[in-house]
């Protein structure tokens, strides 16, 4: 995977998905800034990256995805594979359904997903050093040069869906606290019953995480 380093941007993500439509990039790719300020979250929000957090973006050729990943759930699959990068260098991080990543009741980060054209967009932005009221930082010193490393290469062995979810469903409980959205809707994670493709079911609806 190329990393391209930027000093400072907008987002991430927007200057990849702009640099691919104009052919200056070309997938797979990875962008990373030491500051971001107008990073793009969850359903419109902004996620504001402070100088010496780690915020990225990449992209990834859809026909280059695990066979038995399902798109709808493709920011579990890729936030799980940072929570056990994140795991193996001591940290006690846990994913809240379907794309938070926490300390304890905190938050410290998030993914979010898209698909432009043949390629599938991935944004992570995660508090290293410093957090908004509200939130917190990793519990681990890591360096984002280590992080990033660590990740891309476990992107590289394209491990299967269901070997992810094998993981992650057994820390699915922890979600139950908390609440997600299915479009616009905010739905208590309480009663949620999580499938084996990474959907929910809640009140007799199924949610994917489709972000």
């Amino acid at each position: 995977m190329k990393i391209i380093y930027l000093e400072a941007v907008d987002s991430t993500q927007r200057y990849l998905k702009e640099s691919l439509k104009k052919g200056e990039l070309i997938s797979p790719v990875a962008v990373t800034a030491q500051k971001q300020y107008d990073g793009q979250g969850s359903r419109g929000n902004s996620w504001i990256g402070e100088e010496g957090n780690l915020f990225f973006s990449f992209s990834i050729p859809l026909k280059d995805l695990p066979d038995d990943l399902r798109l709808e759930s493709s920011s579990i699959y890729f936030s799980y594979l940072l929570k056990q990068v994140l795991e193996d260098k001591g940290s006690k991080v846990w994913l809240k359904w379907p794309n938070d990543f926490y300390i304890g009741d905190k938050k410290i980060g998030g993914t979010i997903t898209n698909i432009l054209k043949d390629d599938l967009i991935c944004g992570i932005g995660l508090n290293l050093v410093s957090a908004p009221e509200g939130f917190c930082s990793l519990d681990v010193a890591i360096s984002k040069e280590n992080i990033l490393n660590c990740y891309f290469n476990y992107l590289k062995k394209n491990i299967g869906w269901k070997h992810i979810f094998s993981k992650y469903k057994l820390e699915f409980d922890k979600s139950k606290n908390y609440f997600a959205h299915g479009g616009d809707k905010k739905v208590s994670l309480l009663n949620a019953i999580l499938q084996e493709d990474g959907s929910i079911i809640s009140d007799g609806q199924r949610i994917f995480s489709l972000r």
